[in-house]
């Protein structure tokens, strides 16, 4: 086959086209895991197991017979071990190959402009008055795991509705507003926290929360820090912050999708 053509030979080694193309594929993979990883505790973990996988093929190249029976009585291991090593990896792998444009298209689900326009004022509203809030915007990716962690609302939304959650006296004040099929679904729900080690410290628990479920998910979660009044926005692993209200409205119409005509 055409594919098969011999381009040369390294001693014993014979590397055809089809060598070419497998080494490139695969180079482009391991390429792509680590910047996907990269910034994580996961990528030291990643760049361990490569240097694993390359002593495996030098041991095999240079015919070490001992040291190769080891390796291949751990290949088993090893992959259970990656699979727990690397769940939480995997997870937001296969959740971004379930937000490609093709997968988006699918399943597409868009929220209305009034629900973002009641989202920016709720945010402004809590703000001014330096109340805490994480409020989290559904799109395609299901957060049901989530909206069980709180309690259920089923209510629309609306300024006055998200001042009383988010109102420290309020026993839902702590833990994320939901907002799904523009209702809010439920309050006082837990999210879990991103494990970014270069995250400033100046950032708490909220934006930590919010900045990791946009880690897994291709929800868009504001966050006004109780502290300082001041509003930021995560999105796809990526975190806004100190968002004035032009800003905060550009990134909502930025990344919630609309409904046309509304």
């Amino acid at each position: 086959m055409g594919l098969r053509l011999e381009l040369f030979k390294i001693g014993f080694l014979t590397i055809t086209l089809i060598d070419l193309l497998d080494i490139a594929i695969i180079s482009y993979i391991l390429y792509r895991l680590y910047f996907f990883i990269r910034g994580s505790r996961a990528a030291q973990m990643f760049i361990g197991l490569i240097l694993i996988l390359v002593a495996s093929v030098v041991v095999q190249l240079l015919g070490l017979s001992g040291l190769n029976w080891i390796f291949a009585n751990l290949q088993t291991v090893w992959l259970i071990a990656f699979v727990i090593l690397f769940q939480p990896e995997l997870r937001r792998i296969l959740i971004y190959l379930g937000q490609s444009p093709l997968i988006r298209r699918i399943l597409k689900v868009s929220v209305s402009r009034r629900l973002t326009e009641e989202v920016l004022k709720a945010a402004i509203e809590l703000s001014k008055r330096s109340l805490g809030g994480l409020i989290v915007i559904v799109q395609n990716t299901g957060v049901k795991s989530i909206v069980e962690t709180g309690q259920k609302i089923q209510a629309e939304i609306s300024v006055p509705l998200m001042v009383s959650i988010f109102n420290p006296r309020s026993p839902l004040h702590d833990g994320a507003v939901i907002i799904q099929n523009e209702m809010i679904e439920a309050a006082q729900c837990l999210l879990p926290l991103s494990q970014k080690p270069d995250l400033d410290s100046k950032f708490g628990t909220r934006h930590r929360a919010a900045l990791g479920l946009s880690e897994e998910t291709d929800a868009v979660i504001v966050v006004i820090s109780e502290e300082t009044g001041k509003i930021s926005l995560a999105y796809e692993g990526e975190l806004y912050p100190e968002l004035d209200y032009n800003k905060l409205r550009e990134r909502l119409n930025e990344f919630v999708k609309m409904t046309t005509g509304v």
